[in-house]
Order: structure tokens, then C-alpha cells, then sequence
């Protein structure tokens, strides 16, 4: 799904995103709803990035790669914690293109998540390349979800991947006395 946010772009370098586990819902300019094999998922474009909250009978988990006022956790290369039953993994990097290699790159994204029926990405206004692109997908028993970050000022994308998937030692344990 393709929506052009109405709001100002207001994270505006990747080096000013931060991020958080456990955060409440913050407020959302676009959000997509998905159910993938029994957990429920919503990608959700907040005006300073992106948010995803992953529902479970097991419980609740949300990631948030934003703008944070006030956050001291920026952008981690890489995180694997435990949250109650769900073993959470986390990734991101930062691509530096040229000009044409970056409008070349953001073209590709766009067209790839905005067609895409568990996707959904943004577009700032005052530039095309000026997107957030979230896509899901469930595989072998965890939930998936990719996200990209354009800043084409800088030429800069920032790419995150994260893995949620219940522990295998608390799916082992259940139903044991």
C-alpha cells in the first residue's frame, strides 16, 4: 500500500534514528493491519519513522526506529534478546549511494512494497525518494518484516530486518508439568 504522508519531514539524517523495544503505540500517520498464521501485525508509519507492533496470544512486542526526543539508544547494528516467549533479532546498516544509484534504488523499493499486499510505505512530500517502506511476511514459524529509510539528501538508506519468533525452549516446555 502507497500513501504520501501529509506531514513534515521531520527526521531528516539517519544518524537522528533511534530505537526502542516495548514502547507504547505512538501516533500513526498510515498503519496496515496483518493477520500472518494467527499473529497479528501492524506496520505503521509514524511521522519520525516507523513503528511494528506483534500480537500474540503469548503477548505483545512493538519495535520502534524513530526519532526519539529524549532517547539515548540510537540505531544498534544488531540486537537478539528475549522478550518473555519471543526471541526477538534485529539488524540494520546504512547504505550510501550516488545520486542515480540512490534514485535507481528508491524506484526499485517503492515499486517493490507499494505492490505488494503485506507492505506499506510512505512518501514525504518534496521529494519522491523521500519514503519509509515496511514489508512483512511469516516464515517457518516467525514473523518477519524489512523496513527502509530514504534519506535522499544524503544519498543515504537505511535498511533494518527484524525477526520475531517464539522461544524454542518455551515452545518446548509447554504443556509440562
Amino acid at each position: 500500500m502507497l500513501t504520501t504522508l501529509n506531514t513534515a519531514y521531520s527526521d531528516t539524517r539517519a544518524a537522528d534514528l533511534a530505537w526502542a523495544l516495548g514502547r507504547e503505540p505512538l501516533p500513526a500517520l498510515a498503519t496496515l493491519d496483518l493477520e500472518l498464521a494467527g499473529t497479528k501485525l501492524q506496520l505503521r508509519l509514524l511521522g519520525a519513522s516507523h513503528q511494528v507492533l506483534v500480537e500474540e496470544e503469548r503477548g505483545l512486542c512493538s519495535e520502534t526506529v524513530a526519532c526519539i526526543p529524549g532517547s539515548s539508544t540510537p540505531l544498534p547494528l544488531g540486537v537478539a534478546k528475549r522478550v518473555g516467549d519471543w526471541e526477538y533479532e534485529f539488524a540494520a546498516r546504512v547504505e550510501v549511494l550516488s545520486p542515480g544509484s540512490f534514485a535507481g534504488r528508491a524506484q526499485e523499493l517503492l515499486a517493490l512494497v507499494s505492490d505488494h499486499p503485506q507492505g506499506l510505505v510512505g512518501v514525504f512530500p518534496g521529494s519522491p525518494h523521500a519514503f519509509t517502506a515496511m514489508l512483512a511476511q511469516r516464515h517457518e514459524g516467525q514473523v518477519h518484516w524489512r523496513t527502509w529509510h530514504a534519506y535522499p539528501q544524503d544519498g543515504q538508506l537505511v535498511v533494518t530486518r527484524t525477526k520475531v519468533g517464539v522461544c524454542m525452549m518455551a515452545h518446548s516446555n509447554a504443556g509440562r508439568v
